[in-house]
Formats: C-alpha cells, structure tokens, sequence
C-alpha cells in the first residue's frame, strides 16, 4: 500500500474507534482522537467552539444536565478520504440512532486531520445535520 493509501486506512481506522468509544462512554479514547487546538462546528452546538477545552466545557454541563445523547447506533459511512503529506480530509455521514426513541438522523460531516508523532488528530470538526 502506498503512503496515502495508508493514512487514509488509518484515519478510517480512527474514525470509526472513535464513535465506538462515544458508544462505550469512554471519552479518553474518543479524545484521543482530536488535536488540542480542535474547532468543533455542528448545528447542534452553542457557536464554535475553538478549543477542546471549550468542548470539554460544554461536554462537562451537558452531561451535568443529563443531556449526553443516549445512541445505539453511531457509525461513519460513505467516507470519502484524502491525505497530502501530513493532512487528511475525511467527508462521510454519521448515522445514528437513539436508544430510546429508534429516531434515526445523519449528519454530514468533515474532519481534517493532522499527523502528529505518527498519529493522526482531528483538528477540525465540522457537522451538519441532515434535515428529513
């Protein structure tokens, strides 16, 4: 396999352990994933968040509140991925599904990554939920 063609397989590979860990509740392993400086937009948060430690902040009240989304389905589909060098791009929709209410949604979503140390991390997390 070529260098591209590996990153890109590792950066699917990531992709996918990180929503299991979301599944699993592990938020050190999904965290393993994201750079420290990642910008999180998605349609369902507060503004831009340009941190993880401004994701951290939001996490931490949500789940306070009792708010953490409850899912038995979170899975990355449709991935499209390009890597150049040490960035990557990762286009795909996230398909879900709450555990209560089996209401199915998809986002879509872009990742780019970095490889820092060998490891691929997200430093950019845009996700738009597709409306029915």
């Amino acid at each position: 396999m070529s260098f591209v063609e590996v990153g890109a397989a590792a950066i699917a590979a990531g992709i996918d352990d990180m929503y299991a860990a979301f599944l699993a509740g592990d938020r050190s392993r999904f965290d393993a994933h994201l750079h420290e400086d990642v910008t999180t937009w998605e349609t369902h948060l507060p503004g831009p968040l340009r941190t993880r430690r401004e994701l951290d902040q939001f996490r931490d009240t949500r789940d306070a509140a009792g708010e953490r989304p409850v899912l038995d389905v979170m899975t990355a589909v449709e991935k499209r991925i390009d890597v150049w060098g040490d960035t990557g791009v990762a286009r795909y929709v996230l398909v879900t599904r709450d555990a209560g209410s089996g209401l199915e949604q998809r986002t879509r979503v872009t990742d780019v990554l970095r490889c820092l140390d060998g490891s691929w991390r997200i430093v950019h997390h845009h996700a738009e939920l597709v409306r029915p």
